[in-house]
């Protein structure tokens, strides 16, 4: 909690008052800004990690990217066009509109890392070890769990 509400003051005051045109999500430790250019992202960038140093932080070098958000409007082609933020990775994917018509949407979907999670949960909870309980009390211990990453990622 110390650590969110000195970020509050050292990056979102930070932003709003030195970048108040680009917007920004940030959840703990972990932030996405919407730049308008690559310039401008750059330039983002070079100040934020000055500001970081500024306040005794560092941004973490894997983590800290560019990504080029690409969609129907956008043509140019990038190194990074993906990033992982909270469980999802957002990258160009293919979408269809209400008329049922193809376009490009830079969208969210659940991360390999987070599905690979998910994957070693529920082998932990040893299936075939459970045969002696009945299915109500399966779904009693279990349900909670699948419903919450169904809200989550559904």
């Amino acid at each position: 909690m110390l650590a969110n509400l000195f970020l509050h003051y050292a990056f979102d005051q930070w932003m709003v008052r030195e970048f108040p045109n680009v917007p920004f999500e940030r959840y703990a430790d972990d932030a996405v800004c919407h730049c308008k250019s690559q310039s401008q992202a750059q330039q983002l960038k070079q100040k934020l990690e000055a500001r970081m140093k500024q306040v005794g932080l560092e941004l973490h070098p894997k983590k800290t990217k560019v990504v080029y958000c690409k969609d129907d409007d956008r043509r140019g082609d990038y190194a990074e066009v993906s990033f992982d933020f909270l469980g999802y990775t957002f990258r160009s994917r293919r979408s269809k509109n209400r008329w049922g018509k193809h376009f490009i949407n830079f969208t969210p979907a659940i991360s390999n890392k987070a599905a690979k999670a998910i994957r070693h949960k529920s082998r932990d909870w040893n299936w075939p070890l459970r045969s002696d309980k009945a299915l109500e009390d399966l779904a009693r211990m279990f349900n909670p769990i699948i419903q919450g990453w169904i809200n989550y990622y559904g």
